[in-house]
């Protein structure tokens, strides 16, 4: 266990996480699900595949001794977190990066680091032990920085003109952007629950020699391929409804090919997120590493939010809005501060 090393690298990854959808801003003539699954390509099956292979003594092997019920268990979890990972990019585009990250992973943090305890049956440790109260007292100052980051959304909405709330974001819709942030934090959780269900494969990697570090990477081949698999499904119906089929081929040249450039980087930058988060993972230790989705989440939603202010996306709002989410930052910051002593008092 190293707690500090932990939290560096869920800092990393959630910086990874809070800068992926930056590249999709320069993307030129193509429908949303086009680079949506573009970049998922890139995301959940080429880099999952690659660092897992590139990461582990012998692949094949691992597959093979593990356990055809933790795959399935794994691939069903990560559709189901694939479907809050279509309502994530919707909430990216009525909300924006700052907005749309606080409210969607709010609801992701709670559900992914207080039920799969609860679920394992271990709910008891989190509740009578000073390591578990701390870790616990982490979440509730994390929920606590999401409120008031959106709160703060709620007020810059009240603020600005309509015309001003599309300069910063061209579809700009707070209720209906609320109502999928919600809906893609609920399923979105589902993650926490493939890496925990995928737990047998990760021992199985362990087995074979690989390093602990990178012991969850086979985990998401299955978990990223079932998400994978819904995405792309809601993304070909929108194609043949938007007959946006050709926005794979049209204008060929420099902007085709540009424009597949940024898809995969953004792709390839969103896988970076788990792969820091596995290892993070493992430093924070066993009995606790369910903290990780919260210190994972608000990372995220500091990072993006600098992002958000970096676009303007705050701009024509009060001072009083800009202090709101500054503060809101600083107790996320806060939060993880909490965490983190938590796992020093479990290293001890």
């Amino acid at each position: 266990m190293n707690p500090f090393l932990g939290v560096v690298l869920h800092a990393v990854g959630g910086l990874a996480a809070g800068s992926f959808y930056i590249p999709f801003k320069r993307v030129k003539g193509w429908a949303w699900e086009t680079y949506w699954l573009t970049q998922g390509f890139a995301a959940w099956i080429v880099m999952p595949t690659l660092m897992a292979w590139l990461t582990t003594p012998d692949l094949p092997a691992i597959v093979s001794a593990s356990p055809v019920r933790s795959m399935w268990l794994a691939y069903i979890f990560g559709a189901m977190w694939g479907i809050g990972g279509l309502a994530f990019g919707l909430s990216m585009r009525y909300l924006g990066l700052s907005l749309g990250y606080a409210m969607a992973l709010g609801f992701c943090a709670a559900f992914g680091t207080m039920i799969p305890p609860i679920a394992a049956g271990d709910a008891l440790a989190v509740f009578t032990t000073a390591t578990g109260l701390a870790v616990f007292a982490g979440v509730v100052v994390c929920l606590l920085g999401i409120a008031v980051c959106g709160y703060a959304g709620v007020v810059k909405e009240r603020e600005l003109t309509e015309e001003q709330k599309k300069q910063a974001i061209k579809e700009f819709a707070l209720t209906k952007g609320f109502m999928v942030a919600v809906f893609a934090g609920v399923m979105s959780a589902c993650m926490a629950f493939a890496i925990q269900a995928g737990k047998p494969i990760a021992q199985a990697a362990l087995e074979a020699g690989t390093n602990p570090i990178y012991q969850n990477n086979p985990v998401f081949i299955f978990a990223m391929g079932g998400g994978f698999t819904t995405n792309c499904i809601w993304c070909l119906i929108l194609t043949l409804k938007n007959k946006s089929a050709s926005d794979y081929v049209k204008d060929p040249g420099r902007t085709l090919l540009t424009n597949y450039i940024l898809a995969f980087a953004g792709g390839a930058t969103w896988y970076l997120q788990f792969f820091f988060y596995g290892m993070g993972m493992s430093k924070l230790g066993a009995d606790y590493d369910f903290a990780s989705w919260t210190i994972h989440m608000a990372f995220i939603i500091v990072f993006s939010n600098m992002w958000g202010l970096l676009f303007r996306e705050w701009k024509g709002s009060s001072k009083r809005t800009y202090g709101l989410i500054c503060f809101g930052l600083l107790v996320l910051l806060a939060s993880t501060i909490v965490i983190g002593y938590g796992n020093y008092i479990a290293s001890r």
